[in-house]
């Protein structure tokens, strides 16, 4: 029957009306409005876009001087290198959205420092807008969590750090983060600061999320002593004028996003064997968050309930149920989840405080059992990795530490929406009830995220903004990797940075009389030791080839070689409900597999992630929306100069009884601009490039280093000569290599064998590359 009335409706409608009536008597009208709706209308917004990419040209690129930040350091304006960008390139990279939410937009701008019961009298004033106090956005506060402040730009109207924008979605304003803030860092010399686009950040995200919650807790009011916070805030919001017309709406907003953002602060608290790893300044363990925010929007009602009914603890000697049957139905009383096949963040919010309450016929759970229930449903990130730099990876057949990324054809939308998942994209994801759901077969985020035979199919709205992703990648094929700015003064035997001639970048400038940046006999040496003990893993590339390719040598974690084997074994290790993908088929490098109930959390981000990019942007008018993305899957495709490929290196292959094996391996890429991208090996375990060639004594047949045990992480003052930033005589964050996670073990073949000279040759060498 449904088959005859869609082929009668096809008829009539389209044959009998549209051709038949319509374009016999206006052809050239509809035909002009049809290419109107659909071609000129939204094109002329892809092109906007294009040209609005070039008109903020400040030539400081934003950047201000800063005296007497974090770890007492000063220096005036930042300088930047020659990497491939100009002004409107380097400002357009840190001030485009990719759809992160963090919190509403106008509470990030008037929200105040929160109090420090340790140390109640410290605050940061400043002034903003005229107006002054101790805001959550001084520079000086910014500069603590270690990203960097900005001024005023026609880009960026209200001063926010680099990789901090304004995303609109659905009609209100969010700040959130974009690529840069995790990716641009800054080396400081000698009162000078060195600007690296696409270098790792030196940013404390935990510790910036961790005060920012403590700030919106206290600005609830819940506490005597913080009502007239609340109203203060609530006034300065607005006078704004922007999202918000009244109190109540702001207070309740205030409220869903602090408990939001408490959510998110909890679910990845990280431990270790019931002990805390700490992260500290350059690290942060995006994959395992990642793979928890994915964890969180596919469970359903039903396998919450399994999973909290599954969980035991020892009492008296004897194993038993942590939570009765009654407590379980208390506290998921009212929780049905979007349509009953996604929980919401209010709703796990709520399973959270349920589980804690100590009102009748609640289980009053204490902290250790609350990280029981955690552990069961999530995975503690427990495997901080360094921020990886950028340039080049638009080059590359696989990225991130692992490669877990392949590459090719659409593979780096996939990677870029599944790092968006991890910074808060709104994942407005639910029960598909409109007109593809009743054509699953014709659905294409259903058919590529394996829903097509499920009763019912998951819609993939989210604020994720596929459009300017693609951009984004597209953007990074012309950033190549900083030189090596320093000059050696022979005669005080001392590095220096270049002051002239000004109108040229400081990479570019000569060095004073016969003093060079780069000893080339050393260099020479150098190389001949790199052709011999780094090459095999370590490509040589050219870095203003436009069509140079980086393949990434992968060293499995059971090699002597292999670093810290944490991240690796996470990575493939984890496991969680896998919702709606239940019994989905899903594509791996050996075939398909059957995702099971408990998936390996890259299975279910891997499905996920399809869904995202093949949902276009609701937010936008629907020609509009449906134009632009076939513009970046077409632009994608087409631009990408990666092809599918196997995967090169020492490691075990993936099999139909292991399908992700090769996860359990680190990735070696070229290291051209290896000097500006400290501390060093993929868990920044190792302070400098001459701690990393540290003297080896033979052990056992294998060679041990003497590498720091523990040093310090925060400053970015930044040491020449042992090619790494300053890593003692301050109080940053300890860094201790005893711990799982933070070791400091592998990569001791390079240095086995090494004379001192010989290290400082490679390091040369290295300097030069």
């Amino acid at each position: 029957m449904w088959r005859w009335l869609l082929k009668y409706l096809f008829q009539f409608l389209i044959k009998k009306y549209l051709v038949e009536r319509v374009l016999k008597k206006w052809p050239k009208q509809v035909v002009f409005g049809l290419l109107a709706v659909f071609v000129v209308l939204p094109s002329i917004g892809i092109i906007s876009a294009k040209v609005y990419q070039f008109w903020d040209d400040d030539p400081d690129r934003g950047a201000i001087a800063i005296r007497a930040g974090a770890f007492g350091e000063s220096y005036r304006l930042p300088e930047y290198l020659d990497q491939g960008w100009d002004e409107a390139d380097s400002l357009w990279f840190y001030n485009t959205t990719q759809g992160s939410a963090l919190l509403p937009y106008d509470f990030l701008l008037v929200l105040e420092q929160p109090t420090d019961p340790k140390n109640p009298n410290f605050k940061v004033e400043c002034e903003r807008d005229g107006k002054k106090g101790a805001w959550f956005l001084c520079d000086k506060n910014i500069d603590r969590f270690r990203y960097l402040p900005q001024k005023r730009t026609f880009s960026n109207p209200d001063a926010l750090p680099v990789g901090f924008v304004k995303e609109t979605y659905q009609g209100k304003d969010y700040a959130g983060y974009t690529c840069a803030a995790c990716h641009t860092g800054q080396v400081n010399f000698g009162g000078r600061a060195l600007r690296i686009d696409g270098g790792p950040a030196m940013a404390d995200m935990v510790g910036f999320l961790s005060e920012l919650t403590r700030a919106m807790k206290q600005t609830q009011g819940r506490a005597a002593r913080d009502k007239q916070r609340l109203k203060d805030f609530v006034g300065r919001v607005l006078e704004l004028n922007n999202d918000y017309g009244d109190g109540p709406e702001i207070e309740n907003d205030l409220a869903k996003w602090t408990n939001a953002r408490e959510l998110y602060n909890i679910i990845n608290h990280s431990t270790y064997n019931k002990r805390e790893v700490e992260y500290g300044y350059a690290r942060l363990d995006a994959f395992g968050r990642i793979y928890n925010r994915v964890l969180q929007h596919t469970i359903n009602r039903e396998q919450a309930a399994e999973v909290l009914s599954l969980i035991t603890v020892k009492r008296d000697g004897a194993v038993q149920r942590l939570l009765r049957g009654k407590e379980i139905d208390k506290v998921l009383e009212g929780i049905r989840g979007r349509d009953n096949i996604i929980l919401r963040d209010e709703e796990f919010w709520e399973i959270i405080v349920n589980l804690q309450s100590k009102e009748s016929g609640f289980p009053g759970l204490d902290d250790d059992q609350m990280l029981l229930v955690r552990d069961a449903i999530f995975n503690p990130p427990n495997a901080p990795v360094s921020y990886p730099f950028l340039w080049d990876i638009t080059h590359s057949d696989y990225v991130q530490w692992n490669a877990i990324a392949d590459n090719s054809s659409l593979g780096p939308l996939g990677r870029n929406a599944g790092e968006v998942i991890g910074v808060f994209g709104i994942l407005d994801w639910h029960r598909d009830t409109g007109l593809s759901a009743r054509f699953k077969k014709y659905n294409l985020a259903a058919r590529i995220s394996g829903q097509k035979n499920k009763k019912e199919i998951i819609n993939f709205q989210s604020s994720i903004d596929l459009f300017n992703l693609q951009r984004l990648e597209s953007h990074l094929t012309r950033l190549i990797s900083p030189r090596w700015p320093f000059c050696w003064d022979k005669s005080k035997e001392k590095y220096y940075l270049p002051e002239e001639p000004k109108d040229r970048r400081v990479d570019d400038r000569d060095c004073r009389g016969d003093d060079e940046k780069i000893d080339e006999e050393m260099a020479w040496r150098g190389k001949k030791l790199y052709g011999k003990k780094c090459k095999i893993c370590h490509d040589v590339i050219d870095r203003d080839a436009w069509d140079r390719m980086v393949v990434g040598k992968l060293v499995g974690i059971d090699s002597r070689q292999s670093t810290d084997r944490a991240m690796a074994n996470n990575s493939v290790k984890y496991k969680g409900k896998s919702g709606n993908f239940k019994d989905t088929y899903q594509g791996v490098s050996v075939g398909d597999v059957v995702v099971r109930e408990d998936a390996p959390v890259a299975q279910i981000l891997t499905a996920a992630t399809r869904g995202v990019i093949a949902t276009p942007d609701a937010d936008k008018w629907w020609p509009r929306r449906f134009a632009e993305w076939i513009y970046l899957v077409v632009k994608t495709l087409a631009d990408n100069p990666i092809e599918a490929s196997v995967k090169a290196g020492f490691y075990k292959p993936d099999t139909t009884a292991n399908p992700y094996n090769s996860l359990r391996a680190y990735r070696a890429r070229s290291l051209n601009g290896i000097w500006a991208t400290a501390p060093y090996l993929h868990n920044g375990s190792v302070p400098s490039l001459y701690d990393l060639l540290l003297p080896v004594t033979p052990k056992a047949g294998r060679c041990e280093t003497s590498r720091p045990e523990s040093f310090q992480v925060g400053a970015r003052e930044f040491d020449p000569k042992k090619v790494g930033f300053k890593s003692e005589g301050y109080e940053g964050f300890k860094f201790d290599t005893n711990i799982r996670g933070n070791r400091n073990q592998g990569h001791e073949y390079g240095a086995c064998g090494m004379s001192p000279a010989q290290r400082w040759d490679l390091i040369e060498y290295l300097k030069s590359l």
